[in-house]
């Protein structure tokens, strides 16, 4: 237990808790955005499940280490990039992020008001499923990282509990945040398209530093948060709910 007493351990430990909540930002914003669609008495539970499963699969991860590592050896050769287990698993989460992304956009904002193609909602169990996929994809990357950091499984596991609690007291105020204010819900949306980019990307040997995709991410953020703050005034624009319970 000498290493409890190791100044390195404790900086570890914070590096990783504010990467982990960095990291999982994003799923956050996913988890809004999927649980908005579910009936109301449904979606606090949605929203505490989908960061949950999201520490747990980090452990898991973290307890099958060798496996993961094991994701980073080329598998085959394609237009001379060496083409991985991780790979794989970034450009098919990246690609689906894309493809949910684009898609709810476009259900919120085509067709006439009014006149919005009716879907029934999706299920608990397809939200859950969905979010429970891209906590894999996210994961993965998250664990690789911090296995750079320390070589202690307990740090690694505080680390992610520590988030994951933090995330779950600030994720409620940023899902009635998102949900109420139709253009920060149109920016939630369009980073779920820069995540999913970034991923295929990285996925295709393309190495995009996250430092760049943060700061674009966050200047955005800042740029909105100051025409909310101008308090523009006019009625604000009201985006589709093409979804209904079933009868």
């Amino acid at each position: 237990m000498e290493w409890l007493t190791n100044p390195e351990v404790w900086i570890a430990l914070v590096t990783l808790t504010v990467l982990e909540v960095v990291l999982g930002i994003d799923n956050v914003i996913f988890i809004s955005i999927l649980a908005s669609k579910l009936p109301k008495e449904q979606q606090d539970r949605a929203r505490v499940i989908g960061l949950s499963l999201a520490a747990l699969t980090r452990i898991l991860f973290l307890l099958s280490i060798a496996w993961i590592m094991a994701l980073k050896k080329p598998l085959f050769t394609l237009l001379g990039h060496e083409v991985t287990g991780k790979d794989l698993v970034l450009i098919a989460g990246g690609l689906f992020l894309i493809y949910k992304a684009v898609k709810e956009i476009h259900e919120k904002l085509e067709g006439e008001p009014g006149h919005a193609i009716r879907r029934v909602a999706p299920s608990f169990a397809s939200v859950i499923g969905q979010v429970l996929l891209l906590d894999i994809v996210f994961s993965i990357d998250s664990v690789i990282t911090a296995v750079g950091l320390t070589r202690f499984v307990p740090v690694m596991v505080a680390a992610i509990l520590i988030s994951v609690a933090i995330m779950l007291l600030a994720s409620k105020g940023i899902y009635a945040f998102v949900n109420r204010h139709p253009t920060v819900k149109m920016l939630a949306l369009s980073f779920l398209l820069l995540v999913g980019f970034t991923l295929v990307a990285e996925g295709t040997g393309v190495h995009i530093p996250k430092g760049y995709v943060y700061f674009a991410m966050g200047f955005s953020v800042l740029v909105e948060w100051l025409n909310l703050r101008a308090g523009l005034r006019g009625k604000p624009v009201k985006l589709h709910e093409p979804y209904e319970e079933e009868a």
